[in-house]
């Protein structure tokens, strides 16, 4: 559709796929925190070290920025995760009054476990999906990239 305003169709679609997105993002981190050891790390503070894990070196400001946090909301998860040993500030020596944000060890560990621990859990209950349902779901990949794309451009546009 070209006009600007979504169709009502669009709109109920919209609508069910961001419910159904949040429920399945809830379960999947509920399933996750089962028989975890180590303290448990809010979305945001995982959000953060993926980040900085993605990308070592980076900036507080533009850690905010691509997570679309105020600075001074990165500023207390770096806080955080400083205090529990997951990630290290450095001063930037281009301006030292910046900070560069790297993780340490230990955070790379929980990372790689987490991933591997949720892409096992999806992994089993994609494969009991029907082969129908394994290809609608890959063949709507390019889609929601595009869904996440939008949504970023918008979340760009509104800073303006």
């Amino acid at each position: 559709m070209t006009s600007d305003a979504p169709s009502t169709s669009d709109t109920a679609l919209g609508e069910e796929f961001s419910t159904l997105l949040v429920g399945i993002q809830r379960l999947v981190r509920r399933r996750l925190r089962e028989g975890l050891t180590e303290p448990r790390l809010r979305g945001a503070q995982v959000e953060l070290l993926r980040l900085v894990t993605d990308s070592p070196g980076l900036r507080v400001s533009d850690a905010a920025e691509e997570l679309c946090l105020a600075g001074n909301s990165v500023s207390t998860l770096v806080n955080q995760l400083v205090a529990l040993g997951l990630l290290r500030r450095e001063v930037d020596p281009t301006d030292r009054r910046a900070a560069l944000l790297y993780t340490t060890g230990e955070a790379v560990e929980r990372l790689a476990a987490w991933r591997a621990r949720r892409t096992a859990l999806v992994g089993e209950v994609v494969a009991e999906l029907s082969a129908d349902d394994r290809a609608a779901l890959a063949a709507a990949l390019p889609a929601l990239r595009g869904v996440a794309t939008g949504l970023r451009a918008g979340e760009r546009r509104a800073e303006r």
